[in-house]
């Protein structure tokens, strides 16, 4: 997608800090992190929401999350850690492009927002 800021970070044009990638998946620091370790998992594939999944984004959506618990076990988040997904704008999206938000290395409260 032409527009897409997360588009324009897998493909090198905007500048990142890579802590994972590989041929499904690119995950970088976020630029507003909201806990000591706030990490961006994005599938390559553009897919503008969760809502906009489909069923043969089923693996997609599952390997995003294993990606997160590895980074997690990497980044050492023992005591646990947070994976959001926002959709839509009520639900918080700022990005038009799926991505999970990995948080930790703080006591997380409930409910959040």
């Amino acid at each position: 997608m032409v527009d897409c800021l997360f588009c324009k970070i897998i493909a090198g044009t905007i500048p990142s800090s890579k802590v994972y990638e590989d041929e499904q998946t690119y995950a970088f620091a976020d630029i507003n992190p909201q806990a000591p370790t706030h990490v961006l998992i994005v599938p390559r594939k553009h897919i503008a929401s969760l809502d906009h999944a489909a069923p043969e984004d089923i693996a997609a959506l599952g390997h995003l999350h294993t990606v997160a618990a590895d980074i997690a076990r990497g980044q050492g988040l023992a005591n646990g850690y947070r994976t959001v997904i926002n959709t839509g704008e009520d639900g918080g999206q700022t990005v038009d492009h799926l991505h999970v938000h990995l948080l930790g290395g703080r006591s997380l409260h409930w409910p959040p927002g």
